[in-house]
């Protein structure tokens, strides 16, 4: 393998470690991050992660402390949002807010949208010549498959080659559409990048949602494009105590 890409699985793997632990490595900035020379496939990427991905172990699902309802796996499809609850353990997931993007027989695929690193897109896409001179940063999707490359863009126009995800909100997953999006400088705040996603079976996710490990929320571009993603997560898991307050008071 060449040293380069050594590199860059040794660098995705620091960051990982770091923001399992609630924080990005400054550190990320000493290291030259090489060409990006896969770009995702939705529904091959849903396959992979329905033959690899397994359920959470009981070490890491959550006590069961929350009412049912807030818990519905019946809510799952494309363009809702995953919150993970407080006592979700697993590293790769804890405290994460998270976009599906796929939801069907061959699996669901989500990325993860409060995990920015400090890797520009620049140089995580440096032989993209359009992005030579971006500073906007790259998140990470999710543990899986780290050199697949995904992008969310806003648009009040219909984009055609990418996937509507809900209400004007696209995933792009074909370099050439991503080359040409990208030179048309979209603003970041309504175009971010993500490095590798977060995948499951359907029965996974649905058992996972059922155990207390997720909320199912419907998105909105300003959680998808938050420009503050560190405190995503704490504004929407204190959505889901204020759900959960008013249907106790109700309920009374």
């Amino acid at each position: 393998m060449a040293p380069r890409r050594l590199c860059f699985y040794a660098l995705l793997a620091a960051i990982l470690a770091c923001t399992a632990a609630g924080r990005v490595s400054r550190r990320v900035k000493q290291f030259d991050v090489p060409e990006m020379d896969r770009w995702a496939n939705p529904r091959s990427l849903a396959a992979e992660s329905h033959a690899r991905s397994e359920p959470l172990s009981a070490d890491f699902l959550p006590v069961q402390s929350f009412p049912v309802q807030s818990r519905s796996a019946k809510n799952l499809s494309v363009g809702k949002l995953l919150v993970a609850s407080r006592n979700l353990g697993d590293p790769n997931f804890a405290k994460t807010v998270i976009l599906l993007v796929r939801y069907d027989a061959q699996g669901a695929l989500g990325l993860i949208l409060n995990r920015r690193t400090d890797v520009p897109l620049s140089r995580a896409l440096e032989t993209i010549k359009a992005a030579k001179d971006r500073s906007d940063r790259v998140y990470l999707g999710g543990p899986m498959e780290m050199p697949a490359v995904f992008a969310l863009f806003q648009s009040p126009a219909k984009l055609e080659g990418a996937e509507s995800i809900f209400d004007g909100v696209y995933l792009i997953t074909a370099k050439p559409l991503f080359e040409q999006t990208i030179s048309a400088r979209p603003d970041p705040g309504v175009f971010h990048v993500y490095l590798g996603y977060a995948g499951w079976t359907q029965d996974q996710l649905r058992q996972e949602v059922g155990l207390g490990a997720w909320f199912v929320f419907p998105a909105a571009a300003s959680e998808v494009f938050n420009s503050e993603p560190d405190s995503l997560w704490d504004e929407m898991i204190r959505k889901t105590e204020l759900q959960m307050a008013r249907s106790e008071t109700t309920c009374r």
